[in-house]
């Protein structure tokens, strides 16, 4: 074999390897550290000063200020992450009846609790359709 002769072995198998695993923990990375820093900012547990030195540690030690802060603060991120979203979902849903939108799940029961009412003959067809328009609207 002369020295221009390439078996295929530029890049080996095991080496896109390592470079997916690195690709990948380093996207990790990143998520874990945006995601604390969007803690610091969203805990109102915490008054300025504090949340200046857990920002300020974290962006001049990333490493270290990551891992102290998750061991730190950690458990109670999906707790503040928990509150968060059921705050939300809370909100669109209030919203979404104020504005005459789709349905909550009380509502949906009730109307299945009517269309019960009705098919036993409980109710007329009439006093269905005035129980369901109240209730739609």
């Amino acid at each position: 074999m002369n020295a221009s002769t390439y078996l295929a072995y530029d890049y080996p198998l095991l080496g896109a390897f390592w470079t997916i695993l690195f690709i990948t923990l380093a996207t990790m990375w990143f998520i874990l550290l945006f995601r604390v820093v969007a803690d610091i900012f969203r805990d109102h547990t915490t008054g300025g000063p504090e949340k200046t030195l857990w920002l300020l540690c974290v962006l001049c030690l990333p490493f270290f200020g990551v891992f102290v802060y998750v061991l730190a603060r950690g458990g109670a991120m999906g707790e503040r992450e928990a509150r968060r979203n059921a705050a939300l979902h809370r909100a669109a849903a209030a919203s979404a009846a104020h504005e005459g939108g789709p349905a909550t799940s009380g509502d949906l029961d009730e109307l299945a609790r009517l269309a019960d009412l009705k098919a036993h003959g409980d109710i007329s067809e009439a006093e269905y359709a005035h129980a369901k328009e109240k209730i739609l609207h």
